[in-house]
């Protein structure tokens, strides 16, 4: 102690040995007990130990701040876009209308504008992008832009399920590859574990927020009614901050796996705080195999359909006298490889379908009851088999297209099931069975799926004479299918 009455340290920083003498013994293990678990014997010195991680090559591993956390969101970000979509917005109101028909004003002219913003993930290298469909529904075009400052890509729109939310886009950037999440298993959730949600709230692009799984299995709510009848079914709820833009973002766990998709949250006006719901990775999947496990791939037939979030991929039926049939797949069967790879997804198995088209033989390993059978297949292109040659056989008629929607009957068997049932050339098809199709394959494959005798529906327009001239009317036909 120095003549002021002052602790005196020696060159290491230590209290002198004089000094330690003057402390109680037990403040002098309870000076240990807090400073020797931070300090690091070099010499007959003690220093603080972060004083000694002064090798900045090894900063990350050192790091105290990169966790679990950090990393699962370093490892997931790259994935995260922000989903735009535009439309054609009319800026003129009724009476700008008005004043234009009977004044002359000038109207402005219709500009594409950004009517949606939300968030997505990319779940497959080739450009697949997972989002909602309220996201990208009922707008003209979509872009997708990622968090690296690169240019907006357009992207299609592949499949969409509505009822559970659930839309796949492709990005228009063939022969690119981009860094895809991973999923996590089904139900591969713990009630309190660290959840992640990621995305573009309020258009805030590469924002993350951290909470907990407050729910395994919550029935989420479903206010817009706009949205038809939306399943929400065993939703995920989060504390972690689920904001509009978010929806469609990716909700993951410490290991950086995809274990939701951002939907939805209560509003504050119901005095909800923190309560945020994502719809589970074993329902995306559900919903990918509802819309990509059918019976056709691309424009190409197929004929055998899989049966939803399965894993390995399973036959679940087979259509009669399609390709799947010809190549001897059976329900059931299990696709252990398709030319030699082992598919890691519906995706894939689609993916790799489409790549090799109707143009050879596609190799595939299946196991039916526990042995290993190697099958061959053949693609057909669906127009060459859903077509009017198709129609004539199964209805009796040859249609073309409408602009508008819709068919018009070209031509009528004689003694066809159209003829019994009145249809006459020039007649307008507008749908079967009170469903609209897009095209004569559409049209076509829908007969198929119908079996040899039963009757449908077609909504009719035609044209009668009357004595005020001619008059066009609807009505429903029955008909028989042959």
């Amino acid at each position: 102690m120095d003549p002021s009455g002052r602790l005196e340290l020696n060159e290491c920083g230590q209290l002198s040995s004089m000094a330690t003498d003057m402390i109680p013994s037990v403040l002098k293990r309870t000076f240990i007990v807090i400073f020797g678990a931070g300090t690091l014997l070099v010499g007959a010195c003690f220093v603080p130990a972060f004083a000694q991680q002064t090798d900045l090559t090894k900063a990350d591993a050192l790091d105290v701040r990169r966790d679990a956390v950090v990393e699962a969101i370093e490892r997931v970000m790259p994935s995260v876009v922000n989903v735009e979509g535009s439309a054609d917005v009319d800026p003129n109101s009724v009476d700008d209308r008005l004043m234009a028909e009977f004044f002359g004003w000038r109207l402005q002219q219709v500009q594409e504008a950004v009517v949606s913003r939300g968030s997505g993930v990319v779940i497959d290298e080739e450009g697949y992008v997972l989002t909602n469909v309220h996201v990208v529904d009922g707008v003209k075009r979509v872009f997708v832009k990622f968090n690296d400052g690169s240019d907006p890509i357009e992207a299609e729109r592949v499949a969409l399920n509505a009822a559970k939310d659930v839309a796949l886009l492709r990005l228009k950037s063939p022969g690119r590859k981009f860094p895809a999440v991973k999923f996590a298993k089904d139900d591969d959730l713990l009630l309190g574990e660290t959840v992640i949600a990621l995305g573009n709230p309020f258009g805030y692009a590469g924002s993350v927020s951290r909470g907990i799984l407050s729910s395994r299995a919550r029935r989420g709510p479903n206010e817009d009614r706009s949205r038809g009848e939306l399943d929400t079914l065993d939703w995920i709820q989060t504390d972690a901050a689920i904001n509009p833009g978010n929806s469609g973002g990716p909700l993951i766990n410490l290991r950086g796996d995809l274990i939701g998709i951002n939907v939805a949250t209560l509003r504050p006006q119901m005095g909800a705080q923190g309560i945020g719901f994502a719809i589970p990775i074993k329902r995306v999947n559900q919903a990918l195999a509802e819309v990509l496990s059918g019976e056709s791939v691309g424009r190409f037939w197929f004929g055998a359909r899989l049966k939803a979030a399965t894993r390995p991929l399973t036959i679940q039926a087979v259509q009669p006298g399609s390709p799947a049939e010809k190549a001897g797949l059976k329900a059931g069967d299990v696709i252990a490889a398709i030319q030699g790879d082992p598919p890691s997804g519906i995706i894939e198995f689609n993916r790799a379908l489409v790549k090799a088209g109707d143009s050879k033989d596609i190799p595939l390993s299946v196991r039916r009851g526990g042995n290993l059978k190697e099958l061959r297949l053949r693609l057909v292109d669906e127009a060459d088999f859903f077509n009017n040659e198709y129609l004539s056989a199964r209805a009796g008629f040859k249609v073309a297209p409408v602009r508008g929607g819709g068919f018009v009957i070209q031509s009528v068997d004689a003694n066809g099931p159209a003829a019994a049932a009145g249809l006459k050339r020039g007649h307008l098809i507008r749908g079967l069975d009170r469903t609209e199709f897009p095209d004569v394959v559409a049209l076509a494959r829908y007969l198929f799926s119908r079996p040899k005798g039963e009757t449908v529906e077609l909504g009719v327009l035609f044209d009668q004479r009357t004595a005020l001239g001619v008059v066009r009317q609807a009505g429903i036909v029955a008909l028989k299918l042959r």
